[in-house]
C-alpha cells in the first residue's frame, strides 16, 4: 500500500508516474482511455475531449434545451469564486455554472449574459486519483450536473433525482 500512496503524492506533485495499466495492450488502452497518455495527467485538452464526449452523448431533447452554454475547462476555479463560494480549498469545487437559469430568463428580461459552464481540470484529476472512478463517467457527470443547474435545478433537486435513479 504505500507504493499507491507514494505513487499519489508524485501524481499530485506532477511528477510522472507508472499508469495501473502499463503492460496492457496499445489498443486497449485506447479503447478504454482514447487518446490520452497514460504517463502523464491529462491535460486542458484531454479533458475538453472528455467533456466534448460526454455532451455529445446527451438525449437530442435535452442538449437543444442547453442552448449556446458554453463549456469551458480551467485548471482551478478563480480567486474570485473560491472567495465567494467560501471554499476551504481550490480542489473543493469540480465544476460550475455560471449564468441565468433557464427557469429565471423571464424575470431577468433581456438582458444578455454569457451562461457558462466550467469544468475544473486539477480537482477532477484529484477526485478521479482518490476514488478510482473513470474519468470519462466522472467528467460526464460533473457536466450534467452543471446543465441541471442550467434548467433550474438546485443540488438538493438533483441529489433526489440520482437517488431516485439508483433505486
Amino acid at each position: 500500500m504505500a507504493g499507491v500512496g507514494r505513487a499519489l503524492a508524485q501524481q499530485r506533485r506532477g511528477n510522472a508516474v507508472a499508469a495501473p495499466t502499463e503492460g496492457w495492450n496499445p489498443a486497449a488502452r485506447r479503447l478504454i482511455f482514447g487518446p490520452m497518455d497514460m504517463l502523464h495527467a491529462p491535460t486542458l485538452d484531454d479533458i475538453e475531449a472528455l467533456a466534448r464526449r460526454a455532451y455529445e452523448s446527451i438525449p437530442d431533447e435535452l442538449r437543444r434545451h442547453v442552448g449556446d452554454v458554453v463549456i469551458r475547462i480551467d485548471d482551478f476555479p478563480d480567486r474570485e469564486t473560491c472567495r465567494d463560494m467560501e471554499l476551504d480549498s481550490e480542489f473543493d469545487l469540480l465544476g460550475l455554472y455560471q449564468g441565468v437559469s433557464l427557469d429565471q430568463k423571464e424575470a431577468v428580461g433581456s438582458r444578455q449574459e454569457i451562461n457558462m459552464i466550467f469544468l475544473y481540470r486539477r480537482p477532477l484529476l484529484d477526485y478521479w486519483c482518490e476514488t478510482g472512478e473513470e474519468l470519462g463517467h466522472l467528467v460526464r457527470h460533473v457536466l450534467i450536473h452543471e446543465i441541471g443547474h442550467h434548467f433550474g435545478l438546485s443540488d438538493d433537486d438533483m441529489e433526489a433525482l440520482e437517488r431516485l435513479a439508483d433505486e
